[in-house]
């Protein structure tokens, strides 16, 4: 059975096909190309989640997360920064695309040139993703869990929901998740330190609220 989750800005919809079966790598792969527009991933489960472009404040703030991280990258040189369109195949099955990673040149340099052209099979060192106002906090949490599972060392979860034009409701939480640690969650952070899985990386908030 083929499921589709499709999100808007608001709610997340279901929707069942019980006559298709589940489809394979390769058809996987030739659904994406065939709709370039969509951001889509795959969870563990098979299923396919089918999400409309980021909304314009959204895209606006992702771009400045992923500035700073590729600025701190360029800098250190140790690893690859890779933006909201990249899709990475985990171990675990899914096809996942944060809205910032980062890997180790290490890791990155093992792929062959066919890995890295297609969704390469690993899994970031280090991922950021925004908490927008459709996604379920347990789906969220799910989320961010396999990412520590499959590999990552550092992720960043983002709620930036209570935003808006008045100055009083500009209330910004981050969760700070480390393999085998309860998350962290720092309320209105002015910055967040990466130290010490990236050593010298901090997130200033201002530049993104």
């Amino acid at each position: 059975m083929t499921t589709l989750l499709i999100q808007t800005e608001h709610i997340l919809l279901t929707v069942s096909f019980p006559a298709l079966e589940q489809m394979t790598p390769e058809q996987f792969y030739q659904f994406c190309q065939a709709n370039r527009d969509l951001r889509i991933e795959r969870t563990a489960q098979g299923e396919v989640m089918i999400m409309p472009p980021a909304f314009s404040d959204t895209g606006n703030r992702n771009v400045k997360i992923s500035q700073q991280v590729a600025n701190w990258a360029a800098q250190d040189e140790t690893g690859e920064a890779f933006d909201s369109s990249t899709g990475f195949t985990l171990p675990n099955g899914a096809m996942r695309s944060p809205d910032t990673s980062w890997i180790r040149l290490e890791r990155w340099n093992a792929l062959t040139d066919e890995q890295k052209a297609s969704f390469a099979p690993i899994c970031p060192d280090f991922v950021i993703e925004l908490w927008s106002a459709s996604d379920a906090l347990s789906r969220l949490q799910a989320k961010m869990q396999g990412y520590s599972k499959d590999g990552a060392v550092l992720e960043f979860l983002i709620d930036l929901r209570e935003i808006s034009a008045e100055a009083d409701r500009k209330n910004v939480t981050v969760h700070v998740y480390r393999p085998g640690r309860t998350p962290e969650i720092l309320e209105n952070p002015e910055a967040v330190s990466g130290d010490p899985e990236l050593p010298g990386f901090r997130l200033r908030m201002a530049k993104i609220c």
